[in-house]
């Protein structure tokens, strides 16, 4: 996928991309310890925006003819319809309650599109100075270094991730504490780290076995981990076992050897917990 465009330069322009919008989030996160009582939601929507203008600007500057789903600026300049034309995904501050609290788990997430498919994914974490990168058909590398999936071939033996979201009405809680309970019993151990993007790039890298989330923020949270696990030589896809769908607002990830127990574990946690 990617025809004849020149993935290696799409993927330097992001880089550069994320490594400003980073230097913005850094200074935010070290400077808020001293906001006292007003401001910390403020700060978050100013650093937000400062990354995503910073971003969208240096990609539109580069790429005018480029398509643009972002977080903020869909609405705005991008557009929320996915079409075959290239199209930036990105996600300025993915873990933002982890930039308000000083967790040091935030990050850029920029993911490229060409024909409805993730091809250039870019994750940076600048508080670890983690940079995540993969181009489809051609690796992906953390801080340039080539990184894999796991070999872990054992449920019982895996370290699985998901988050809780954002919702907290009864019903949404249930079920998904009531899949964490069923899912606790055929796992190692079980971390929320407030980042879908670096969710992904745990599977990618190995620190991870197993992800799932269901109904985070958008695709922007999502296409740039996509083609870095993908390239690691991980799985990603629905988390019913299906396709996956980078509109669709489902993941699910696991190395190569691990899909399908997961799906399996997935689908009876949905049926234990049937009300």
């Amino acid at each position: 996928m990617g025809g004849n465009y020149p993935l290696d330069e799409f993927l330097a322009v992001a880089v550069e991309a994320s490594k400003r919008a980073g230097e913005i989030i850094q200074k935010g996160f070290h400077l808020k310890k001293n906001v006292e009582h007003k401001g910390l939601v403020d700060l978050v929507t100013e650093t937000d925006k400062a990354c995503e203008d910073l971003i969208f600007n240096h990609l539109k500057q580069k790429y005018p003819e480029h398509k643009f789903i972002g977080e903020e600026t869909s609405a705005a300049f991008g557009t929320a319809e996915l079409t075959d034309d290239p199209t930036w995904m990105v996600d300025p501050l993915d873990g933002t309650t982890n930039f308000v609290h000083g967790f040091p788990f935030v990050c850029v997430s920029i993911g490229l599109t060409i024909g409805k498919v993730p091809t250039i994914g870019v994750v940076y974490n600048p508080i670890m100075d983690e940079l995540f990168t993969g181009i489809r058909g051609q690796g992906a590398f953390l801080n340039a270094n080539p990184i894999k999936a796991s070999s872990q071939t054992e449920l019982v033996r895996s370290l699985l991730a998901t988050e809780v979201g954002t919702k907290r009405d009864i019903s949404t809680v249930d079920a998904t504490t009531n899949r964490i309970n069923s899912l606790l019993f055929k796992v190692r151990s079980l971390r929320m780290s407030g980042s879908c993007a670096l969710n992904l790039c745990g599977i990618a890298c190995g620190r991870l076995d197993l992800f799932y989330e269901l109904g985070f923020g958008g695709p922007w949270d999502v296409a740039g981990g996509a083609v870095i696990v993908q390239e690691a030589g991980g799985l990603v896809f629905d988390p019913s076992g299906g396709e996956f769908d980078v509109m669709s607002q489902r993941v699910a990830a696991t190395n190569s050897h691990l899909k399908d127990v997961f799906v399996d574990a997935l689908r009876e946690a949905e049926q234990n917990h049937q009300p």
